[in-house]
């Protein structure tokens, strides 16, 4: 698998998360031993929803584990100029309506496709599409929803 490119800070953010699931384990724990002690286990629901949460909190670990060993930190201001790489900020027009959009190409666990800036990973197909992009340069990105025909119009370098 190709490493991901990631921020300092998206780095940082994703392991602070980590860690604040890794804290909640012992809580978790102390309600499964609370529980285990009032007896018979198969009728026990608060057995079982500790156990369940449990499973979801390892489980998250787990996900962003994964996802953060995948990743290279890489400092933005290294970035090529004028071509679209991790860290730029990219306003491309959809050529079938014309409408403006301003995306911004991120690492695992800095997207947010919430505002204005749509923050949008580098391995998406839409950002892959426009990877080494120009301005002015047309592309074809196939999404779920069918291809998108678009021109970068500008290219923030981060």
């Amino acid at each position: 698998m190709e490493r991901q490119p990631i921020s300092k800070e998206g780095y940082d953010k994703v392991r602070a998360e980590i860690q604040e699931l890794e804290d909640q384990k012992p809580a978790i724990l102390e309600r499964i031993k609370l529980a285990r002690e009032e007896g018979d286990l198969k009728e026990n629901a608060e057995y079982h929803a500790a156990r369940e949460h449990l499973a979801h909190v390892e489980r998250q670990i787990g996900e962003k584990r994964v996802k953060v060993s995948n990743c290279e930190i890489v400092d933005k201001a290294d970035m090529p100029k004028g071509v679209v790489v991790f860290g730029s900020r990219v306003t491309v027009k959809d050529l079938s309506d014309g409408m403006e959009e301003v995306y911004e190409m991120v690492g695992p666990g800095e997207e947010d496709y919430d505002g204005d800036i749509l923050k949008i990973l580098t391995s998406s197909p839409l950002a892959q599409a426009m990877i080494g992009k120009k301005v002015g340069d047309k592309f074809e990105a196939e999404i779920p929803a069918g291809t998108l025909r678009m021109q970068v119009v500008t290219i923030e370098d981060a």
